[in-house]
This record gives C-alpha cells, sequence and structure tokens, in this order.
C-alpha cells in the first residue's frame, strides 16, 4: 500500500502553495510538519481529493487520484482542522448521520460506531449532547467518524489544537495504536506531537519540501550543529538576526541561548546532541538558504 504525490504543485492566482512535492507515503505515521502556511494543509486537500493539483500527479496504489478520485474516497478517513460538530447531538446520533452521509450500511455501521465509542472511550457520555464535550473529547468523536468505514488511510490536520498535554498525550497514543496496518498522515506545526510516534517526517517551508526522512536521519544530519551559550541580553538581537535559534532562557548570569548553526556561532559556544526540533529548524534554514 502506497500513496505517492509526483511532482505536485498547487498554486492559488500569483501565490504558490506548494511547489514540486515528490514523496512517498507507507504504511505507519508519517508526520507532515512545517509552519503555519507552509502548505501543509493545502497538500491534505489535495490528497483528500477536496482540491486538484495545478501540476503532477497524485498515485494511491497506483492509480490516479486526481482523475479517479473515487479510489482514494473509498479508503480515506479525514479528520480535517476545522473540524465541525453538530453540539446538540450526541455522539451515537452523530456518528450514525456522518454514517448515512457516507452511505454506509446502517447495520454494520451500528456495530462499528458501538466498536468505536468503546475503543476511543467515549461509550459512557454516548447519550451527552457533544456541546458539552471537553476538546479532547471532541478530537475523539472527529475520530471516530474519520474511522467509520475502516479507512486504509488516515489524515488528520493539526489534530492537538487547543488540547491539553494529557489529551495530547492520549491522542499520539491513539494514532500510535492505529497506525500498524494502515498509512496516517499527521500535519502539525508542533514537533513534540510527532517526535514519539512517526516512522517519517516530512518538512514543508514556504510550499517546498525542506527534508523527508526518519526521524533518526533528521537529527544526524543536525549533528555538530546546535551550540549552546550564555550572552548578555544586549547580544541577544544581534544573534537572532544572524543565526536560527531554537531556544533562549533568561538567567540572573544572562540569557542561555541554543543556537542552530554549520559553525560556532560566538567565541565559548559549546556543540550539544540536537533535538528534533533543532533537526527541524535546520531543514528548513538549509532550504532558505538556496532559495
Amino acid at each position: 500500500m502506497s500513496l505517492k504525490l509526483e511532482q505536485v504543485s498547487k498554486q492559488y492566482g500569483s501565490k504558490q502553495a506548494l511547489q514540486n512535492i515528490t514523496l512517498t507515503f507507507q504504511t505507519g505515521v508519517t508526520g507532515l510538519l512545517g509552519r503555519n502556511g507552509a502548505g501543509k494543509s493545502t497538500m491534505l486537500k489535495m490528497l483528500a481529493t477536496i482540491s486538484t493539483p495545478t501540476a503532477g500527479n497524485i498515485l494511491y496504489n497506483g492509480i490516479n487520484i486526481v482523475r479517479q478520485p473515487n479510489e482514494m474516497r473509498r479508503a480515506l478517513g479525514y479528520l480535517p482542522q476545522d473540524f465541525g460538530i453538530y453540539p446538540n447531538m450526541n455522539p451515537v446520533e452523530f456518528l450514525e448521520y456522518m454514517a448515512a452521509m457516507k452511505s454506509l450500511s446502517m447495520k454494520p455501521a451500528k456495530k462499528r460506531i458501538r466498536e468505536l465509542l468503546e475503543v476511543l472511550h467515549l461509550s459512557d457520555v454516548r447519550r451527552r449532547a457533544i456541546g458539552g464535550f471537553s476538546g479532547g473529547m471532541k478530537q475523539r468523536v472527529g475520530i471516530a467518524q474519520a474511522l467509520l468505514s475502516d479507512p486504509a488511510v488516515l489524515i488528520v490536520d493539526e489534530p492537538t489544537v487547543g488540547l491539553d498535554p494529557e489529551e495530547r498525550i492520549q491522542f499520539r497514543n491513539l494514532l500510535t495504536a492505529l497506525s500498524p496496518d494502515r498509512i496516517i498522515i499527521l500535519s502539525t506545526h508542533i514537533v513534540t506531537d510527532i517526535e514519539s510516534i512517526a516512522s517519517r517526517i516530512a518538512i514543508l517551508s514556504s510550499g517546498c519540501l525542506a527534508a523527508y526522512a526518519e526521524p533518526e536521519q533528521l537529527l544526524q544530519q543536525a549533528e555538530h550543529k546546535v551550540w549552546e551559550c550564555i550572552v548578555p541580553g544586549p547580544q541577544l538581537q544581534e544573534l537572532q538576526r544572524k543565526f536560527k535559534l531554537s531556544n533562549s532562557i533568561q538567567r540572573s548570569d544572562g540569557i542561555y541561548v541554543r543556537i542552530v548553526s554549520d559553525i560556532q556561532p560566538v567565541h565559548g559556544a559549546n556543540a550539544v546532541a540536537p533535538t528534533l526540533e533543532d533537526a527541524y529548524l535546520y531543514a528548513t534554514s538549509k532550504l532558505e538558504a538556496v532559495r
């Protein structure tokens, strides 16, 4: 099972939202990482056949879904960033409504709904109005509707926005449990949402693919490129102009700064092991340097 983008571009008027993207999604969790406006949602909408590329092809198991979108739609579960719920419905009512919208046979759909509510720990609130749910509970209802047809491909766009730390951990654990037998694409701008669950990470920057690799490979690429030092307050702005800073903390003896750079940024800076967030900044900075 594979899902491929071949030289895919998307243009809105004079704006180039995506440019010549080629990559292959495989079974497991792929993290799609990039700042807001990098092109993540544009890519996901094309994968979900909501929009079409300006150029290039998208292939699901060898079938061009730009020309044959129903092949993808039958295999797809999709949780968009702006997922909407009907606040006066309870989970059972909402999921039965979504099953009807997906043209699913109602008898097996009801069985599937019972199973999903159990797996997603929603059985106890299945008759409560969704409008009174927490953010995490609403996201679980959203995942339930995406999984109604037991999809081979699951796409989730910025799913942890608005969730508290415990809910984010629960959501990541859920995706890990779902990942062995399906393609899962998790789009986010939060590095910690994918570092523990993604087998591969695609990094987008200004519509271009900055990197596509396993987390370990991204960390290796950033080896000897991350530095820590203590600087006086007035020097911080100068460093921010010249380098990528992944962190800065005010202390009594100065500002502790973490810098991503090919060279030692200041005298006395010490090379340290990179984090995935450092590796992300390094990949995007290398792309920016050649554009």
